[in-house]
């Protein structure tokens, strides 16, 4: 009975640790877009934008003044180039970091860190952006791409 028990918290504990697989799953579906977490919606975005090359699907995951300027790129190269620093083929995304769990239900503003591994210029390159999102009507929208941090030499 003690197994057994321990047995189903251990396997609830797993399914509940893998975000990144249920946004990859519904992606992969053709499922409609969702934005119910923070995760979800940055692996949208960012699958839209280097998986399936749609800038179109790419706007449903962003706030308005980012739909402005993804429509000034028009094509997914360019906003890879422009907006995510980031040029990059056969691109294989995870979540790798959220600021918030336990308290999600009480905040209304995360960054999430998305991890890209693919190749840039032909070679193999892994990378990660960190996306701001906001919490808006009980969706979670993209509102800034962070900028890169950069490592001083000298």
């Amino acid at each position: 009975m003690f197994k057994a028990i321990i047995f189903a918290i251990t396997l609830l504990g797993l399914s509940a640790c893998s975000p990144s697989n249920q946004a990859s799953e519904e992606i992969n579906a053709g499922a409609k877009p969702s934005l119910r977490t923070p995760e979800l919606s940055s692996l949208g975005f960012l699958s839209a934008v280097y998986n399936d090359k749609d800038i179109e699907k790419a706007k449903f995951y962003v706030d308005d003044p980012l739909k402005e300027i993804l429509g000034h790129y028009y094509i997914a190269a360019a906003v890879q180039r422009n907006m995510l620093n980031l040029s990059m083929t056969n691109v294989e995304l995870e979540v790798d970091e959220v600021d918030i769990d336990f308290f999600r239900k009480f905040t209304d503003d995360v960054t999430v860190i998305v991890k890209m591994k693919g190749l840039r210029g032909g070679q193999p390159w892994v990378d990660d952006r960190t996306l701001r999102l906001n919490k808006r009507n009980g969706k979670w929208i993209i509102v800034e791409i962070m900028p890169e941090k950069r490592q001083v030499n000298g």
